[in-house]
């Protein structure tokens, strides 16, 4: 092992960071500021070295979501450009269900991707979090209470420390009640619940031990910031419709029955009905005794229903917030949250066929469209041969390509060690060339295991407007190969 020597004075000279930003873990910060500080076209070949050598995953899916955490400012209005943070549990998700020689491509995707981000945000005015200020810190026994009161009056300087203190002393649990919560509370901006669910579960791999500036950095990006305060108002008052919704739900709600006669219905509402309506008809529909799993196919359903409707940036993201506030539902331990997550899940799909429609100079004409309606169509290919078929077709014309993977898939549901799951995944790691291409087909992929057996062909049928296709390969995948074989 004496070769690590050599390494010591370089990490001890990556462990230096300014006194006003916010510090990392000793055994990571070495780490962090080796991705931070070498430039890009260097960097896979030097994070490829030093796997080479025994640096372990789990070490790399780290340092790259705190990289960002700590360079990246997490608005909108920044850009967009925190999905570099974003990103990196939908890559370590696919990099976990691959095949072992697969592994490293979405996560040195998700490496490369940072450094893009990063040299964006530098242009537009380098962003860094500072450390907290431990004067200003609330005790243990007030941070649940002063985070809510600075959530609810948007005090971004006492979310701040009211999450940092959370971070030292409560239990996860709590913590994501919490996060959960504010994550769904309005439509300002459709990557909250995102960022929220991808966070948490992230911590749940890298460790809780990291979990300060990454509590920080979501409640950073929680308070609003929404500079039309009637769709401010708007939306602030179907939070709150909902909660006295809410609490008209039978108290046995969870128990009830599966029905897809009941899934059609809220369907239907979802396609033509307000924000209001969608929220009404489920509870209406929990009262009569529908039990969550049919609401939720409904929901997921029509999620990914809105991509044949629309092909653009709101239906993708009409799918992935949906993805996260199932997750959030599924994780919830508190019986008013998840009325409330379910709630806001069908509020929100309206609010995004609203968008859709507000978005037709980009993304074209919305074509209303009932997914039950797609016929199969007939493949021309035998045996294996099918799936390269589907995903050749993906590239070409993607409403055959989803009849043709309904008839592939047949009257029952696809395993999901099929090998068209694994070839899909394939095709993102080797085609994909932007965060959407990892966010979307992992949302889906986990997302169809969730959904009931009768919904389930026609919810992957829908997923190939967004997957990718056969074509050229990425030219970050040369890059990956080298780096890692030296």
């Amino acid at each position: 092992m004496g070769f690590l020597a050599a390494l010591n004075p370089v990490w001890a000279e990556e462990a230096r960071t300014s006194p006003n930003a916010v510090r990392f873990t000793p055994e990571i910060e070495p780490l962090v500021r080796l991705i931070e500080d070498t430039q890009r076209p260097r960097l896979m070949e030097e994070v490829g070295r030093r796997v080479q050598r025994g640096l372990p995953y789990r070490d790399v899916v780290t340092a790259i979501h705190l990289a960002a955490i700590r360079n990246i400012q997490p608005r909108p209005d920044a850009g967009f450009k925190f999905h570099s943070a974003l990103v990196v549990n939908a890559a370590h998700q696919a990099s976990m269900a691959s095949p072992p020689e697969h592994r490293w491509l979405p996560i040195f995707y998700a490496l490369d991707y940072f450094k893009e981000t990063q040299a964006k945000q530098q242009q537009q005015g380098a962003w860094t979090m500072g450390a907290a200020k431990e004067s200003a810190l609330p005790s243990a026994s007030h941070a649940r209470q002063a985070f809510i009161e600075a959530m609810d009056h948007n005090d971004e300087v006492g979310a701040d420390a009211a999450a940092t203190t959370l971070a030292r002393t409560a239990g996860a649990q709590e913590i994501a009640g919490l996060f959960y919560r504010y994550g769904a509370r309005g439509f300002r901006d459709w990557h909250h619940s995102i960022y929220v669910a991808n966070s948490l579960r992230l911590l749940n791999t890298i460790g809780w031990q990291h979990a300060e500036p990454i509590l920080r950095s979501l409640a950073y990006a929680l308070i609003s910031r929404d500079a039309d305060a009637k769709e401010y108002a708007r939306t602030e008052g179907i939070w709150l419709g909902n909660q006295e919704r809410a609490a008209r739900m039978r108290g046995d709600w969870p128990d009830g029955r599966i029905d897809s006669g009941a899934t059609r219905d809220l369907l239907a509402t979802l396609r033509e009905g307000s924000a209001e309506d969608a929220a009404a008809k489920t509870v209406e529909l929990s009262k009569a005794g529908i039990g969550p799993q049919s609401l939720w196919d409904a929901l997921l359903v029509r999620s990914v229903e809105m991509l044949l409707c629309q092909r653009g940036f709101v239906a993708l993201h009409a799918v992935t917030a949906t993805s996260a506030l199932l997750h959030a539902w599924q994780e919830s331990g508190d019986d008013g949250s998840r009325r409330q997550l379910l709630l806001y899940s069908a509020s929100f799909l309206a609010l995004f066929r609203e968008s859709m429609h507000r978005d037709v100079k980009r993304a074209g004409p919305v074509k209303e469209m009932d997914l039950e309606k797609l016929e199969p169509a007939a493949l021309t290919s035998q045996g294996a041969d099918q799936v390269g078929e589907i995903l050749s077709d993906v590239s070409g014309n993607r409403l055959l390509a989803a009849r043709k993977l309904l008839s592939f898939s047949g009257p029952s549901s696809l395993p999901t060690d099929s090998a068209f799951f694994a070839a899909a995944r394939a095709m993102i790691f080797l085609k994909g060339n932007e965060p959407h291409d990892y966010k979307f087909s992992e949302s889906v992929f986990e997302d169809y295991r969730s959904i009931s057996p009768a919904w389930r062909s026609r919810y992957l049928a829908a997923s190939v407007f967004w997957l990718r296709g056969t074509g050229p390969d990425s030219p970050l995948v040369a890059r990956t190969r080298a780096a890692l074989q030296g």
